[in-house]
């Protein structure tokens, strides 16, 4: 048993993408009512974590965060301790083809109605679909922001998106637009570990990747181990344990990544049926769940983001990059 004082630390974050942006990037008719299991979710989540004891960062999606039937939701969320984030206005993954001024009103407009409700200035971003552009990056420092959370250094994007585009109707125009979604296989290229990414303003932000499994590069966020739970749940564990070893042996300061569907079921959210792992009904998710994070707390000392990056600045030397300029 390792003692909770040489654990290493770890974020743990919660992108709190809601039905409405689903059906929306999937190209689905009825989005525009913005239909919603904020209600039903937030509160199990919740529950779920002061069972844990964790205390973790959600990023919020601004339009949600605008509509008063969310409000109290979204309030709870820090009521209960937790940290929020900006998740864009929109929700919309082809954010990097916007330009600046766009990526400001959706970082500005997000940033206004979560301090509204909360109380709570966001100082993290995370891009939807794993969105990221230089741009981004301006508006986030010159905002204020203290870390960005945008990358998944993996080279399977492409294949994930393939997949999407499979079990969707989009046309080609609509396929075009997201033809980034999930990153390409220049992504598998980009860091796992924390760095700085220097601007051509020579100002810095922290750049916090997803964690993907070191040399492989594959997934490693929840999502993929429910994923690889509905073929096997000894495939799961198995890789569940080279991944926290490897991480250790590697010493990557691990930010984990949830998503609602990793408690939502087939019972809960039909619509959803095309997204990999939704053949599990919710108390069995719930149950996967748990057993994944009591595994990571018996590894790690799990906190939210904004913890995590301010250890990692003052304790582990992180590295300077130069931001790509496209």
């Amino acid at each position: 048993m390792i003692d909770n004082i040489s654990k290493p630390l770890a974020s743990i974050s919660l992108d709190l993408d809601n039905l409405w942006s689903y059906l929306k990037t999937h190209g689905d008719l009825g989005w525009e009512s913005f239909p919603s299991y904020l209600d039903t979710f937030v509160p199990l989540v919740l529950d779920v974590l002061d069972e844990l004891g964790l205390k973790i960062t959600f990023f919020v999606v601004g339009q949600d965060a605008a509509l008063e039937k969310n409000h109290d939701v979204i309030r709870l969320i820090v009521e209960k301790g937790h940290e929020v984030g900006n998740h864009s206005f929109n929700h919309e993954p082809w954010l990097h083809l916007y330009p600046k001024d766009q990526i400001k009103t959706e970082i500005l407009q997000t940033e206004q109605y979560i301090q509204k409700i909360t109380g709570q200035k966001p100082v993290g971003f995370r891009g939807p679909g794993f969105s990221w552009s230089p741009q981004l990056l301006e508006v986030l420092v010159e905002n204020g922001y203290v870390f960005d959370a945008s990358t998944l250094p993996t080279y399977i994007g492409p294949l994930a998106r393939a997949y999407y585009f499979l079990k969707s109707d989009l046309s080609a125009q609509d396929k075009e637009k997201r033809n980034k979604l999930f990153g390409g296989f220049s992504d598998g290229l980009k860091p796992i570990k924390p760095y700085y990414l220097q601007l051509m303003s020579n100002e810095k932000i922290m750049e916090i990747p997803v964690t993907t499994l070191p040399v492989f590069k594959t997934p490693f966020h929840l999502s993929y181990l429910v994923y690889l739970s509905s073929y096997s749940k000894l495939l799961m564990l198995f890789y569940l344990e080279l991944a926290l070893q490897m991480c250790r042996t590697f010493k990557t300061g691990l930010s984990f990544l949830l998503h609602p569907l990793d408690l939502l079921g087939r019972d809960n959210v039909r619509e959803l049926g095309f997204f990999p792992g939704m053949n599990f009904d919710s108390a069995e998710k719930q149950r996967i769940f748990l057993q994944v994070m009591k595994r990571l707390l018996t590894r790690f000392r799990l906190t939210n983001m904004s913890t995590f990056a301010d250890f990692i600045s003052h304790n582990s030397g992180l590295k300077t990059r130069k931001c790509p300029s496209a």
